[in-house]
């Protein structure tokens, strides 16, 4: 089954620019086709002046009196009011209007965030329209609505300027911010940090900050421990080195009399064992004086 037309009973746009025969005055002020002026004249002569050169009579001025009208072409003429008005379009700044809510007991994190997203709209030059929802009793206190959106401008200072003060209107109260001079002119970059970029940024600094406060305590200990340390331990080494070299003397100094290596061994044990009991300097005084028996 064929789908029935849809007709468009409006009437089609009819150009409201007369030209040629459509001008009714008697008589009008006439412009020839360099932009000079040539006069009033009746308009069948103006016509036929027209006609003579190929081009139309086109009314430019219908308010005046008399009309003034041109001569030229007309279809060439139409296109180029129309490229005009698509380049008046594009470059054709659009606002438009954001709206952002928040509440009389709204949290710290809900409104940096909040705050956050009328930055974003202001550096791309939007207005923004703050509003304070109240419930219930919270209307009896609308200091606190106010409290926010003051210090909510005073923070975006910089990039917004206040359009309309703060206004009670029933249970909500709003104020219209609009971007500042330096975002429309460029000054200030439309692109801004991320929320997320910027709390990376501040656990990256924090970090670094408690470390440089730590800094200070653990130079200040290091030498301490190794003062400490050193004493203990070369006084442990000493007596050791001190046991054990005699006893290398004896071994090399004696190795052509086999009777005295059972001597020397006799005479280590109990060195080591005065070295681990007692560490000191009479346990090195009976390996010396073995050296001179052999």
């Amino acid at each position: 089954m064929p789908v029935p037309r849809r007709f468009d009973r409006r009437p089609p746009e009819r150009d409201s620019t007369r030209i040629n025969e459509r001008i009714r005055v008697p008589e009008v002020r006439l412009i020839d086709d360099n932009g000079d002026q040539v006069g009033v004249m009746k308009t069948d002569e103006a016509l036929r002046y027209a006609q003579d050169r190929d081009l139309d009579l086109v009314e430019v001025a219908p308010e005046a009196r008399p009309p003034v009208c041109r001569v030229l072409d007309y279809s060439k003429y139409k296109y180029e009011q129309a490229q005009k008005l698509k380049q008046a379009r594009k470059h054709q700044q659009q606002i438009t209007i954001r709206e952002i809510k928040f509440r009389p007991k709204i949290a710290e994190n809900d409104y940096n965030t909040k705050k956050g997203h009328v930055e974003r709209f202001l550096r791309h030059k939007d207005k923004v329209k703050i509003t304070i929802m109240f419930r219930g009793r919270e209307v009896t206190h609308p200091e606190r609505g106010v409290m926010i959106l003051d210090r909510l401008a005073e923070e975006l200072a910089e990039l917004a300027v206040i359009e309309q003060r703060p206004l009670q209107d029933g249970r909500n109260m709003t104020m219209m911010l609009g971007p500042s001079k330096a975002v429309l002119s460029g000054e200030i970059n439309a692109a801004a940090p991320a929320p997320e970029a910027q709390a990376a940024a501040a656990e990256a600094t924090a970090p670094e900050s408690a470390a440089a406060d730590d800094a200070p305590a653990t130079s200040v200990e290091a030498p301490a421990t190794s003062a400490a340390q050193a004493p203990a331990t070369s006084a442990a080494q000493a007596p050791a080195k001190a046991a054990t070299e005699p006893a290398a003397k004896t071994r090399t100094e004696d190795p052509k009399n086999a009777a005295a290596k059972p001597a020397a061994k006799s005479s280590e044990a109990p060195v080591a064992k005065a070295n681990g009991g007692a560490p000191g300097g009479p346990a090195a005084k009976p390996a010396d004086s073995q050296a001179p028996s052999t």
